[in-house]
């Protein structure tokens, strides 16, 4: 009996992948977003896989119909590896393909190598990123924010760049050109890519600003678990520091406005400044301030509240131009805001010494910057300056190296044996400095 009943040949497509010769922006696009792709257990998208698996029924079928049942069958070819890629499939992906806002199909100009972004300022990257910063946007490789963008790293920097699309770790340099280390500034990234696990083991940050003088530590605002967090991080990460590369945007634009024109306000007036104050003119000073240079004061922030850290960082701006006395006084006059909004004078230099605090009248101490300066986590000069005047004052033994900016469990240790030799116990003396123990051990 001879069978009749032999399954057709399957020529349904529903997707078409693009054609290797082919110059048109789409099948540019499409080609670009193939080469990034993931298969579905990687989170890759259907898809995909389903032009693969039609594609894969097609061969067999048209070599079943020509070679004569499965003898003359020709196996499908395997998808093309992406180059570099992992021999070994990973779970641990952190970033998705390229994609458009919420995950739509990129368009031309937005997946093309090289598209250029809209213009953008260092304010205004900054001023994206922590917005992501303060609504504790969840960390995801698939899902999408408010604003359009892919919850994961690169997601992150595309946002923050204001890319019109969400890039990879590969595909973020089509948009920027390297740069070295002593030119990094607010908005720059710093961007690991690992060939043997080109979307599991790379990352990307955005450079914040240094926070020390040495450059040896920098402010970084970056997607990771469990959400977006802004961070001091020794340079240039915490693992695989030798191979994170500095990036910056090709579209950044210079002077200081942000994308809301707010930063080109005129001088809101001496008032808006100083202890106490708490409007958003203080948070456009410290953002207007990171940008120049002075990231480095602030271990959180910039706010609306004013702190410590916007007094030294301004001080800083105006010692940068050369004024003293009460022109460097850390509170912003007109003319200090002038030179930041539009862009003119010096940055602060990284790598020039720190303004030290005023001095308490009447104590000959330097004023107290506040308790939140220390403790776990904390980094700042004034970190380095209680460690400096305790070996001063011969309470230095509980130091192996240092001191330094970066808080340490030998800073609490010197600081508890300095409280407890005025005879404190105690809460008085749990190794955290704080007004009596200051004007103490600068008197």
């Amino acid at each position: 009996m001879t069978r009749t009943d032999q399954p057709a040949p399957l020529w349904e497509f529903d997707e078409v992948e693009p054609d290797e010769d082919c110059i048109c922006g789409g099948c540019g696009a499409r080609r670009r977003a193939r080469l990034h792709a993931a298969p579905v257990h990687e989170g890759g998208h259907a898809a995909a896989r389903s032009v693969r698996r039609r594609a894969a029924v097609l061969v067999a079928a048209v070599g079943t119909a020509l070679g004569g049942g499965a003898a003359g069958a020709t196996a499908a070819p395997a998808a093309p590896p992406t180059p570099g890629g992992p021999a070994t499939p990973h779970t641990d992906t952190p970033q998705g393909e390229v994609g458009g806002l919420h995950g739509e199909s990129p368009d031309a100009r937005s997946a093309a190598p090289g598209a250029a972004a809209q213009p953008v300022t260092r304010a205004a990257i900054i001023e994206r990123a922590q917005r992501w910063v303060d609504q504790k946007v969840p960390y995801s490789m698939s899902r999408y924010w408010s604003d359009g963008y892919r919850q994961d790293c690169s997601g992150f920097v595309s946002m923050a760049w204001g890319l019109g699309s969400s890039q990879t770790t590969w595909t973020l340099p089509d948009f920027a050109e390297r740069i070295t280390k002593a030119d990094l500034q607010p908005g720059d990234i710093l961007l690991h890519n690992d060939p043997a696990s080109p979307r599991g083991g790379s990352h990307v940050t955005l450079f914040g600003g240094w926070t020390d003088a040495t450059r040896t530590r920098y402010l970084a605002y970056e997607q990771t678990s469990p959400g977006t967090t802004k961070r001091a991080t020794p340079y240039a990460y915490w693992s695989h520091s030798a191979t994170y590369l500095p990036y910056r945007l090709k579209a950044l634009s210079p002077g200081g406005s942000s994308s809301d024109g707010a930063a080109s306000a005129a001088f809101p007036g001496a008032d808006k400044f100083g202890p106490g104050a708490d409007n958003a003119y203080v948070t456009r000073l410290g953002r207007m301030l990171v940008e120049r240079g002075g990231g480095r004061f602030y271990t959180e922030g910039p706010g609306p509240r004013w702190s410590e850290s916007d007094r030294r960082a301004t001080e800083a701006f105006q010692l940068a131009q050369g004024w003293r006395g009460s022109e460097a006084d850390g509170i912003p006059g007109k003319d200090t805001w002038d030179y930041l909004v539009n862009g003119k004078g010096r940055n602060i230099d990284g790598g020039a010494a720190l303004p030290p605090p005023p001095v308490t009248p009447g104590t000959g101490a330097p004023a107290f910057p506040g308790a939140g300066g220390f403790g776990p986590g904390a980094v700042d000069e004034q970190v380095r300056q209680l460690g400096e005047q305790l070996v001063r004052k011969g309470f230095g033994a509980a130091y192996t190296e240092g001191p330094g900016p970066s808080w340490s469990e030998s800073d609490r240790r010197a600081t508890e044996a300095f409280q407890r030799a005025q005879g404190w116990r105690g809460t008085e003396a749990d190794g955290y400095p704080g007004p009596d123990t200051w004007q103490r051990l600068f008197s």
